[in-house]
């Protein structure tokens, strides 16, 4: 920082240069725990809506199962619904992963 200082260059600069591009693997990390944590959400969701057709897909395949539990039928749709739950986490976490990369070889590099 001092070096890009002595540069010229300004703040924003520093930080646009030097800063963000640190700081972006560990951003990313935290969004991906955030949108996991959020995307699992039971009881909240469970709790407040009223409307069925409104509920997240997790508290849909619940309700499924609960109305008609011992129904062998329902069970091949609810694990077809959790596979299709789970690609969109597997597609943003593909995406992502090159951020994950680029912070391994950051940090094997000298100078």
């Amino acid at each position: 920082m001092e070096a890009a200082r002595i540069d010229g260059a300004s703040e924003y600069r520093i930080l646009g240069s030097i800063g963000l591009p640190m700081m972006i693997p560990g951003m990313v990390t935290i969004f991906l725990l955030q949108f996991v944590g959020t995307w699992n959400n039971f009881l909240l969701p469970y709790i407040m809506l009223s409307d069925e057709s409104k509920f997240p897909i997790t508290v849909g395949l619940y309700t499924l199962l609960s109305k008609g539990s011992g129904q062998p039928a329902l069970y091949g749709i609810a694990i077809v619904g959790a596979a299709v739950s789970v690609l969109p986490l597997i597609a943003l976490l593909l995406f992502l992963q090159r951020f994950w990369r680029l912070d391994l070889l950051s940090g094997g590099l000298k100078g």
